[in-house]
């Protein structure tokens, strides 16, 4: 049983949780009650540890669960999650909660041997993992194990709810919860700390009970984030040697609903049906330079064993899985996409798998001049498929037989080039079909009705899909998603063109000069980085040094715009008379901003906001026969940090570090639920 609250009381010694039970829900959970204890000096943990006499309270607060653990140069740090909203009920009692409030916790005071630098780099390492707790939409449930599946969990005995069944591919806090996962491993110990182990996912969910044909159901949609190759935009991209694939996401649709006639509303059938996405599984990557489209490469070389395992490594993982593949590719037939699908196509055709059935689809080719409707054209063309691959239904009418009378035995893997807006507006349309066999089955719809003649309910669809859009586009490109005019209407508007226009200019911005920071905050959440208790260890924050020619050049190039228009605008403002002289200005300037612009895209790399706790995939001067056709490799990996990183670091004197240390980190005002 996992807790719902826990009291954290705060001394110099411990921190103690004890979870507060409310006695009209919990019923015979009184019995096992457990509390847990972090002492301070040590961090070692301890179950049912008597308090320590006469210890000073510092504070009290309460959580509704522990994130988990992290060791920074200081020491060990504890995240709290200390608010939530709400999300809806699932099934009976199954609430699904969205972390609104982190706290972070030092486990040790001792400050005092680091130095001004490490000092400032811990202040930095907090600083990422806050903007990375604040900004990402994380879920978790005390009843539901969100890391699975309807079918999935139909398929588990015993426990489901349990840690120790989650799914380790969207158990994002799976590296912060190793402290207690293996002291409850520990035989020597003999001590169970699976009540305080949450999981949690990043991703999406939305839940919205509705009325169709005077039935209740509840529809919800639950998108899970891997975190196996979690990344940014241009710095994830592709397969790694594993065959883990960049941006890859398990989105489940979910129907719930009671018999016909039902004199109560417990949910007891249940249907899912479950999409992946995931980047195009080959070697690749885009160097991001400053330009609006990056340098693109790829290892087209099917003869490299490096190339060809990694994306059989990746099918194999997707077929245990899920079982065969339908793997629908959405990427443009022309322009630099081209390279990207051909690779793909020839990858399939190289590991001749008769579990993989691969299709493209040219989106923007086929639903070009705004004519979105077309994407009928690819429903259509897997209409067989998807009767033939089937969805989940799970009957708990009876809940001591549960029958899970059909199974989904294939998944279509989606993808385009970011695997957000076009592979979204694919992924609503396939489960729209699929939603109408459902309903049918359940006897909810006729078998000439379709959903779609409901507007009522189909604004929920429309909304939540939208919805899910936009939480799966903001952790990978930083903004909302493209396109989500026509999933929220189901056409194409002028205002959804302007809409997409300008977030396409905010990642152009954020994914050259700002995505550093948000992949560092990755890698350290996640444990790929790890922070050195070496007192020697270079500062991974700690600027390079760059010519001051490099550096002043953006400024003049802005500076001379300024001077350009001025001149435009009030030429007597430089005491400028003549043509001739006027001339003459105007050229030298329109020189200097040709000069700057060239140098700036030549030397795109150097402006960019690379990753500092781990290297980032750098491709040097590239001859344009290569560039053109999109095939060389990686030159080497560098670690790319100039002074210019530097101004979106936030910095605090040493001072602040050892206050706000005393205190805790907290990212949100603490949200109490009250008890009765």
């Amino acid at each position: 049983m996992l807790f719902e609250q826990l009291r954290l009381r705060i001394t110099n010694e411990e921190y103690h949780f004890t979870p507060l039970l409310e006695p009209a829900k919990e019923g015979h959970g009184l019995d096992r009650i457990e509390t847990l204890t972090v002492y301070r000096d040590s961090g070692q943990l301890q179950l049912n540890a008597p308090p320590i006499q006469n210890a000073h309270i510092e504070g009290e607060l309460v959580v509704c669960g522990i994130m988990g653990f992290i060791q920074l140069q200081a020491g060990e740090y504890m995240i709290v999650i200390t608010g939530y909203q709400r999300v809806g009920t699932l099934m009976q009692n199954c609430d699904i909660l969205r972390a609104t409030a982190f706290q972070i916790l030092p486990i040790s005071r001792n400050t005092n041997g680091l130095s001004s630098q490490q000092l400032d780099d811990e202040q930095t390492f907090i600083n990422l993992l806050q903007k990375h707790l604040k900004k990402n939409g994380f879920y978790f449930s005390y009843k539901y194990n969100l890391t699975l599946s309807v079918q999935k969990q139909a398929q588990v005995e015993g426990d489901v709810n349990n840690w120790r069944e989650a799914d380790t591919r969207f158990f994002w806090n799976h590296y912060l919860c190793q402290k207690l996962i293996l002291a409850t491993q520990n035989s020597k110990t003999n001590q169970d700390f699976s009540s305080f182990i949450l999981p949690v996912i990043q991703g999406f969910v939305s839940i919205n009970p509705a009325v169709i044909n005077s039935r209740a159901i509840t529809f919800a949609l639950i998108s899970r984030r891997s975190q196996e190759r979690a990344g940014t935009r241009y710095f994830s991209r592709g397969l790694d040697e594993n065959g883990f694939a960049s941006n890859f996401v398990e989105t489940e649709q979910i129907l719930l609903c009671d018999p016909p006639k039902s004199l109560v509303q417990d949910n007891s059938i249940r249907l899912s049906y479950v999409q992946t996405r995931g980047s195009v599984p080959a070697i690749w990557g885009q160097i991001p330079n400053t330009r609006y489209t990056p340098k693109l490469w790829l290892n087209a070389n099917l003869t490299d064993e490096n190339v060809i395992a990694a994306s059989k490594a990746h099918f194999n993982q997707q077929i245990k899985i899920y079982g065969p593949q339908i793997l629908v590719n959405l990427v443009n037939t022309k322009g630099y996409e081209y390279p990207v699908g051909q690779l793909y196509a020839a990858i399939v055709k190289e590991l001749n798998n008769p579990n993989l059935k691969y299709i493209h689809f040219d989106f923007h080719h086929e639903c070009r001049k705004m004519r979105w409707n077309r994407v009928q054209l690819l429903v259509d063309q897997l209409e067989p498929d998807l009767r033939e691959q089937g969805y989940c239904v799970y009957d708990v009418t009876d809940p001591n037989t549960p029958v899970l009378r059909k199974t989904q035995n294939s998944v279509i893997r989606s993808n385009c080039m970011d695997c957000l807006d076009r592979t979204n507006v694919v992924q609503s349309t396939l489960s729209r079909w699929i939603l109408n066999r459902q309903l049918r089955e359940v006897g909810i719809l006729q078998s000439t009705e379709v959903i779609e003649n409901d507007e009522q309910f189909m604004q929920i669809f429309r909304n939540m899909w939208a919805d899910n859009a936009d939480g799966l586009s903001v952790p990978y490109s930083g903004t909302g998603a493209l396109k989500t005019d026509f999933t929220r209407t189901g056409h194409r508007t002028r205002m959804g063109l302007i809409n997409d226009f300008n977030n396409s200019a905010i990642r152009y911005i954020k994914n050259n000069f700002l995505d550093g920071a948000r992949q560092d905050g990755i890698d350290l959440i996640l444990g790929r980085y790890q922070v050195s208790d070496n007192p020697t260890t270079t500062s991974p924050f700690k600027a390079t040094p760059t010519t001051m020619m490099i550096k002043s050049v953006p400024l003049i190039f802005l500076v001379t715009v300024i001077i350009l228009l001025m001149v435009l605008i009030s030429p007597e403002l430089f005491a400028i008379e003549s043509s001739l002289l006027y001339t003459f200005c105007i050229s030298v300037l329109l020189t200097v901003l040709v000069v700057c612009w060239l140098f700036i895209q030549h030397n795109g790399t150097e402006f960019v906001d690379w990753p500092k706790l781990l290297p980032a995939a750098q491709v040097h001067h590239v001859d344009d026969d290569a560039l053109s056709n999109s095939v060389f490799q990686v030159d080497t990996v560098h670690h790319k940090a100039t002074d210019m990183v530097r101004k979106w670091a936030l910095r605090r004197d040493s001072t602040a570090v050892l206050n706000q240390a005393e205190q805790g980190y907290e990212l949100l005002p603490t949200t109490l639920k009250k008890t009765t």
